[in-house]
């Protein structure tokens, strides 16, 4: 099959050769490349962008770092406590708030975050190559409707989730057997300005 085939066809192609697969094996790909390159300062893909959100934006709540990263908050504790126990990284008490701890980068840290931004940039080159800025900019815009597409369809399914688990514990809740009662309904008229009785 030629590329002007999965173009144009694409739809009508098997799973595997669909777009969504595609994106999917690069993001992969990619994970792969960065934790190969980042080995040699002995960090993954998480903990160096943990160091380089950090280092750029300043000291953040672990609950906004996993928000960023896309990992859950127990996980991102464990990054922390790795990046902690190797003097890249330390937990402050917030100021306004000693119940919530930042996570602020050492001098170490910022060490470690410039030879990240190193190995980031040579690796983003090697990615690029061939690739034109228009192409780059072509794909970051369908990425960006992606993502947005992506977003709606999560929200549609919690809705028709909360939907279905509503419906099912209706459907689930006994008649009740008490009697109706027999008093009868009041004939007093409603205002139908201020909704009160008149």
């Amino acid at each position: 099959m030629t590329a002007a085939n999965l173009t144009t066809h694409e739809l009508d192609s098997p799973p595997w050769l669909r777009v969504e697969s595609t994106l999917m094996a690069t993001a992969r790909l990619l994970r792969v490349a960065f934790d190969a390159r980042l080995a040699a300062l002995d960090l993954n893909l998480t903990q160096a962008s943990l160091l380089g959100y950090v280092a750029e934006f300043g000291a953040t709540t672990q609950t906004d770092l996993a928000d960023h990263l896309g990992i859950g908050r127990a996980a991102i504790g464990s990054v922390v406590d790795r990046l902690q126990a190797r003097g890249l990284v330390e937990r402050q008490p917030k100021a306004d708030d000693r119940r919530v701890w930042l996570v602020a980068i050492t001098d170490d840290g910022k060490e470690m975050a410039a030879r990240i931004g190193e190995v980031d940039t040579v690796l983003r080159a090697e990615l690029r190559h061939g690739i034109g800025r228009e192409e780059r900019q072509a794909l970051a815009w369908v990425m960006t409707r992606l993502q947005q597409n992506l977003a709606t369809a999560i929200a549609t399914t919690s809705t028709i989730s909360n939907i279905a688990i509503s419906n099912n514990a209706i459907s689930n809740t006994p008649i009740s057997n008490t009697p109706i009662s027999n008093t009868p309904i009041s004939n007093t008229p409603i205002s139908t300005t201020t909704g009160e009785t008149q």
